[in-house]
C-alpha cells in the first residue's frame, strides 16, 4: 500500500496551482512534525478520489484527491471530454463537440470553468464559455438552445460555503430521446468517471491557453425573454394584475438576483423588493448559517422585509437559482410553504393550462417517488398522465411527454421545452402569475390551497432525519430497517413493505424502504445522496367533508403521531 505520504509528494508534483501546492506541503509538514489533527486531515485528503457520480463532482474545497480543487476538474474535464470524443465517434462523427460551461460565484468557480474550457480546446472540442457568474438554469438552457454535446455547470447549489461541484448535462449528439440536456444518468457516469480514473496525470492532460469562446449576454437575453414567457403574453387585464402585487425577492447572496429580477420584469412584475443584505453574491455566505431556503431563519430577512412592506409573496431561490422557496400569509402569519404544496399548486396550473389547450395523451406530470401523491390526484382529475421517478431532477427530466415535473425539495420544472432540470426562475415566474390571478380575484394562495384540498383532500407531508458523524453507520441502519421493518406505524397497521432495492413500482432499483398504513400513511426511508444522513419522507392523507380546517387538523394529528414512530425507528 502506497504511503500518504508519497501520495502527497505525488500530488504537489503534480498540481498546478500555487496555493493549493502550500496547501499541502503545509498539512504534509504539520503531519510529519506529529500533529496529529494533520495526519487526520491528510488521510481524509488521500482516502480516494472525490467520487464522479449522477450528481458530477461535489465536495469540500481544497487540495488532495478528495477535495475541489484545479488538479480535480482538471482531470473530470479531460474524462468528459475523452468520452464525448468516444461517443461522436461511436455514431460516425470525428468532428469537435460542443460544450457550453457555466459557473457561479463561489470561490474557485471561474477558475475551475476556464480550466475545463482549456481542456476542452485542448481536446479538440468547441468550448462555450457563459459571459459572467449566473444561474444554473441558464447553463441548462444554454446547452439545450446552442445544441451543445454536453454543459458543465460549476456549482455547488445550497451546500456549505466550503463546498463547490462539478455538474454535468448530455445533449445535442451525446444523448437520444427526451433526455437532451438533462443531467446525467447511468450508464453515462459510469463511462465518464472510468474515463476520469484513466488519465495519467494533470501534466499529461493538453490544456489550451486561448481559442475557447466566451458568449455575449445575448444568450442571458435570450433565457430571460423564454423564461419570462411561462406564464403567458398579458391581456390588458392580466398585465393590472402582475403591476399590482408586490414581491419580495432574495437570492440568499447567490447569483440569481439580476437575473431573476430581469425575468420577472420582463413578464410584467414591476413592483420586486430585494433583500439588500442578500443582494450581492458573496461565496461566504455572511447572513446565514446555511445557503439553503429550507433551513431555519435563512428567508427571515425577506419574511422581515415582506412584513414590513405589505407584500404578497415572498420567492427565495438557493444560490443557484435552481430552486424556488415561496412564502405567504397563513392564517395571519408569515409562512413557507413546502415543496410538496408548491408542487402542486404549480402542477394544478399546469394542468389546467395543458386541459385548456385540448390536452394531450402524452402529457406527462412527473415528481420524484419520495414527493406527496397529490400530483398523481391532480393529474387524473384533468385527464393527464403522471409518472413517479426516482429522486433527482436527473430522472424527472428525462421523463417521456414531461409538460411539468417537480421534487419536494423545492425543485420545479414548469417549462421543460427550455430546461430540462429544476428552474427557480421560471417557476418564479408562474407562482408570481398564479399570485397575480388570484388577488385580482380577492383571493390568495391560501385560498389555492385550500382549492387543492377540497378536490382531493388533505396531503400533509413532512421530513425526518438522522445525520450521522460516522457515515458507515447508515449502511448498518439501512439493514436493520429492511430486516426487521416496523409492523405499525402512528397507530396503523403497516399493510405494504418494499425494498426499493429490488424496484419499486417499476422504478430501477435504489437503496430505500416503503412503508404503507391501512390508514393511508405511507413512509419512504432512504440514505441522502449529498449528506451524512438516513431522511424518511412521512405523508398523511385526511379527506375533506365539507370543513378545510378540521381536515387540516385531523391530518395534523394523525402526522404527529406517525413522526413519532418514524423518529423511534430511526433512532432519533
Amino acid at each position: 500500500m502506497t504511503d500518504v505520504v508519497d501520495l502527497a509528494e505525488a500530488w504537489i508534483a503534480d498540481d498546478p496551482d500555487a496555493a493549493a501546492r502550500a496547501e499541502l506541503e503545509a498539512v504534509l509538514a504539520a503531519h510529519r512534525a506529529g500533529d496529529a489533527e494533520a495526519s487526520a486531515d491528510l488521510a481524509d485528503r488521500f482516502r480516494g478520489p472525490l467520487e464522479f457520480g449522477t450528481a458530477g463532482l461535489r465536495g469540500r474545497i481544497g487540495a488532495g484527491p478528495n477535495r475541489m480543487n484545479r488538479a480535480v476538474v482538471i482531470r473530470a474535464a479531460a474524462g468528459l471530454a475523452r468520452y464525448l470524443t468516444d461517443a461522436l465517434v461511436e455514431i460516425g462523427i470525428e468532428g469537435p463537440a460542443r460544450v457550453a460551461i457555466g459557473y457561479d460565484a463561489r470561490h474557485g468557480s471561474r477558475q475551475f470553468a476556464i480550466d475545463t474550457a482549456a481542456v476542452m480546446t485542448g481536446a479538440g472540442h468547441e468550448a462555450m464559455l457563459l459571459p459572467r457568474t449566473l444561474p444554473t438554469p441558464v447553463l441548462a438552457y444554454a446547452t439545450r438552445a446552442l445544441g451543445a454535446d454536453a454543459g458543465v455547470m460549476v456549482t455547488a447549489s445550497h451546500n456549505p460555503p466550503q463546498d463547490n461541484g462539478y455538474k454535468v448535462y448530455l445533449g445535442g449528439r451525446a444523448v437520444t430521446g427526451d433526455g437532451q440536456g438533462a443531467q446525467i444518468v447511468p450508464p453515462y457516469d459510469a463511462e465518464i468517471a472510468s474515463r476520469i480514473a484513466a488519465v495519467d496525470t494533470v501534466a499529461s492532460v493538453p490544456r489550451a491557453e486561448a481559442g475557447w469562446t466566451t458568449l455575449d449576454d445575448d444568450i442571458v437575453d435570450d433565457y430571460v425573454a423564454a423564461a419570462a414567457s411561462v406564464a403567458g403574453a398579458p391581456a390588458d387585464a392580466d398585465a393590472d394584475a402582475r403591476a399590482a402585487i408586490r414581491i419580495v425577492l432574495t437570492p440568499l447572496h447567490g447569483v440569481g438576483g439580476d437575473t431573476v429580477e430581469a425575468t420577472l420584469r420582463a413578464a410584467g412584475f414591476t413592483d420586486l423588493h430585494t433583500v439588500a443584505e442578500q443582494a450581492e453574491p458573496d461565496p461566504d455566505f455572511p447572513t446565514v448559517d446555511f445557503p439553503n431556503p429550507e433551513e431555519p431563519g435563512a428567508i427571515d430577512l425577506s419574511l422581515a422585509l415582506a412584513e414590513k412592506l405589505g407584500a404578497d409573496v415572498v420567492i427565495a431561490n438557493d444560490p443557484d437559482a435552481d430552486r424556488a422557496a415561496v412564502a405567504t400569509v397563513i392564517d395571519g402569519e408569515w409562512r413557507m410553504l413546502h415543496g410538496d404544496v408548491v408542487g402542486s399548486l404549480l402542477g394544478e396550473r399546469v394542468a389546467q393550462r395543458v386541459e385548456r389547450q385540448g390536452g394531450s395523451a402524452t402529457a406527462v406530470l412527473a415528481n420524484s417517488i419520495v414527493s406527496s401523491q397529490q400530483l398523481a390526484r391532480i393529474a387524473e382529475r384533468h385527464g393527464l398522465a403522471h409518472a413517479n421517478t426516482l429522486t433527482g431532477f436527473k430522472w424527472i427530466g428525462r421523463e417521456p411527454g414531461l409538460v411539468y415535473g417537480y421534487e419536494e425539495a423545492l425543485g420545479y420544472c414548469v417549462a421543460p421545452d427550455l430546461v430540462r432540470d429544476k428552474d427557480g426562475l421560471t417557476a418564479a415566474v408562474m407562482v408570481a402569475d398564479l399570485v397575480a390571478e388570484l388577488k385580482a380575484e380577492g383571493r390568495t394562495l391560501a385560498d389555492a390551497i385550500d382549492d387543492l384540498a377540497r378536490a382531493h383532500g388533505v396531503y400533509l407531508t413532512r421530513q425526518v432525519s438522522a445525520r450521522f458523524a460516522d457515515v458507515a453507520e447508515i449502511p448498518a441502519l439501512m439493514t436493520r430497517l429492511l430486516a426487521d421493518p416496523p409492523a405499525s406505524l402512528g397507530g396503523s397497521t403497516v399493510t405494504s413493505t418494499d425494498d426499493m432495492n429490488d424496484g419499486f413500482q417499476g422504478l430501477l432499483p435504489t437503496n430505500g424502504l416503503h412503508l404503507a398504513t391501512e390508514s393511508g400513511a405511507r413512509v419512504i426511508i432512504r440514505p441522502s445522496g449529498t449528506e451524512p444522513k438516513v431522511k424518511a419522507y412521512l405523508e398523511v392523507v385526511a379527506p375533506v367533508d365539507a370543513d378545510v380546517d378540521a381536515a387540516r387538523a385531523s391530518a395534523d394529528q394523525a402526522m404527529q403521531s406517525l413522526e413519532a414512530d418514524v423518529r423511534k425507528a430511526l433512532g432519533v
